[in-house]
């Protein structure tokens, strides 16, 4: 029996919903969407501070907290929040409820990336939560979508 959120008007089951980017799961925590920021107009270079976005679904009875992250191609990764200040006690996770990591809210920050980052590639993350533990997957850099619509005329 899957359980339901809400994302905007439309329902959200965690147990079905196929969402684009990196999914995975551990123990009761569901990740989906995860991604790093696509770059815009240029890859990004090595040293930028790069974003990455995921949604976060606990199906447990008990809060959890996504504590911490790590990737062997950043210096660091800190958990912010939507000004991108550290929020050092991370991010809480209650029962049944759908957390968005996103733009303009809490979400990952790469610090001092090792190497440029392309629209595409993949590089390895790690994710630690207070209960659940730690899981390590693949995540990528989201392509660039370009509009193809014509400037408009001045």
């Amino acid at each position: 029996m899957g359980l339901s959120g809400c994302v905007g008007d439309e329902a959200f089951d965690p147990q079905t919903w196929d969402a684009p980017g990196q999914n995975a799961r551990i123990e009761s925590v569901l990740i989906r969407y995860a991604h790093v920021a696509e770059p815009r107009g240029e890859p990004w270079k090595r040293g930028a501070d790069v974003p990455a976005y995921l949604w976060l679904f606990n199906e447990g009875r008990e809060p959890d907290r996504l504590v911490g992250a790590s990737t062997p191609n950043a210096a660091s990764v800190s958990i912010v929040d939507g000004q991108g200040k550290p929020l050092p006690g991370g991010v809480e996770l209650p029962p049944n409820q759908l957390r968005q990591l996103e733009p303009g809210k809490e979400h990952l920050l790469l610090r001092d990336v090792r190497e440029v980052v392309r629209g595409g590639d993949f590089m390895k993350i790690t994710l630690r939560f207070e209960k659940a533990g730690s899981v390590t997957f693949n995540i990528q850099a989201q392509v660039p979508v370009y509009d193809p619509s014509p400037t408009p005329a001045k």
